[in-house]
């Protein structure tokens, strides 16, 4: 198998290292991801400069753009034959809900989608980093027991619950829950006494019943979220058409 491998976190953090050596342990992988941290860059593509790609001692490819930018390139550029699956993260943090819009794991993730692969995001249910080696066990699991059995392509929201690897729930179908709208931004001052506005945190659960992902990842299990790119909202298809008459 081969697998293309990338974050929003940057080529530095330990989610993707921790991902890259579990996965070696099964396929044949290549890690292209961001220069730095590029959380909260959702699907953008960096279309206003051109773009480098440098290698790192371990063999990481690093961009200096965004999420959609490295699996772009990598597909289009770097990679000679086409991966079987493109997977990404391990994130800092959770990606539940509402966030998977702004998500730049999820967004590198739909980018290996959107070629027509197979893709996966791999995060964790709370900031930290605390047991990044069992979600990436976690990780290798579901790639190597369930990726052969799904409908291709898909694309897959996975978040993980921080605990040890014999601690884990049992994988759960989800679907995602939803916020309350997000906090205020908050203002503030610079050095210099110029305005500045900090994005405020993100609103509060709304919808965390059961069957969401939000539930699943609270009590310990780990939550299985099968996503698609389809933004149209099929039921005001008829009511617009009458409104145009």
């Amino acid at each position: 198998m081969r697998i293309l491998i990338s974050n929003d976190d940057g080529y530095l953090a330990p989610g993707i290292t921790a991902l890259a050596n579990a996965l070696a342990a099964i396929a044949d992988i290549t890690v292209v991801a961001p220069d730095n941290n590029r959380s909260g860059a959702s699907n953008s593509l960096t279309l206003d400069r051109p773009l480098s790609v440098q290698q790192a001692a371990n063999g990481f490819y690093f961009v200096n753009g965004t999420p959609t930018d490295c699996v772009h390139v990598a597909l289009t550029v770097l990679m000679p034959d086409k991966p079987d699956l493109v997977v990404s993260g391990i994130n800092n943090g959770p990606n539940m809900g509402d966030d998977t819009l702004y998500s730049g794991t999820v967004a590198a993730a739909t980018e290996g989608y959107l070629f027509g692969i197979p893709a996966i995001a791999f995060s964790q249910g709370e900031y930290g980093w605390l047991h990044v080696d069992d979600a990436a066990r976690v990780a290798r699991d579901i790639v190597e027991r369930h990726v052969e059995s799904l409908t291709k392509p898909f694309l897959l929201n996975v978040n993980i619950p921080n605990r040890a690897y014999q601690d884990m729930g049992p994988l759960a179908a989800t679907r995602l829950g939803k916020r309350h709208q997000s906090e205020p931004v908050i203002r503030a001052h610079d050095p210099r006494g110029r305005e500045i506005y900090w994005i405020g945190p993100p609103g509060a659960c709304k919808d965390a019943g059961e069957g969401t992902d939000f539930y699943a990842v609270a009590h310990g299990l780990v939550s299985l979220t099968p996503l698609q790119i389809d933004l149209t909202h099929r039921t005001q298809l008829a009511s617009l058409a009458n409104a145009l008459l």
